[in-house]
């Protein structure tokens, strides 16, 4: 499973919190996992504890979050590992960098509306957010940028994980077989 020589795929999940992107990268990876494959599984809210820790949410302190997971990503897929990413990445001009600097980089959207986060959203960021108590939180007072041409969309609102999951597998097998 090599995306360019040399190179494992870097599967960067993008979308609002609460949509689903961890839960995707996690169905993936077990799967891959029991497949054989090596993997490593970069998860935005873990990172930014540890190697972005300090960033705050200013438009380039994301981007600077960005290009450290970028770094670390790419040196897992140049070492042979199918790296899995699920980070918000708000901002096309992220997700190009990403395109342009990260080779085997496959953009997945993982789609799911901002009434569904918040539903979904246990910790009650959105809610924060909404009162004000959080400043420029993605979807609410910071934009989200919808990719505009993704490697792989799916929508988590109206498919289950399997099928999320499956459709992500899918798409590296079928890249590979190319």
């Amino acid at each position: 499973m090599s995306a360019t020589r040399g190179q494992s795929p870097v599967l960067w999940f993008t979308g609002l919190s609460g949509a689903g992107k961890t839960t995707a990268a996690r169905y993936v990876e077990e799967a891959l996992r029991r497949s054989g494959v090596p993997v490593e599984r970069l998860d935005g809210d873990e990172l930014r504890a540890t190697i972005c820790k300090g960033l705050g949410f200013s438009r380039e302190d994301r981007m600077e979050n960005i290009r450290r997971i970028a770094y670390v990503a790419k040196l897992l897929s140049r070492n042979g590992v199918v790296t899995l990413v699920s980070a918000i990445t708000p901002y096309r001009e992220m997700r190009a960098y990403l395109r342009e600097h990260l080779p085997g980089y496959v953009e997945i959207y993982v789609r799911c509306s901002l009434t569904e986060c918040e539903r979904r959203d246990v910790k009650g960021m959105y809610a924060k957010a909404r009162r004000g108590e959080i400043a420029a939180f993605t979807g609410i007072s910071d934009p989200y940028e919808e990719p505009e041409a993704p490697d792989v969309v799916i929508d988590t609102e109206n498919m289950t994980v399997e099928a999320c999951g499956d459709a992500i597998l899918a798409h590296i097998a079928e890249s590979v077989s190319r």
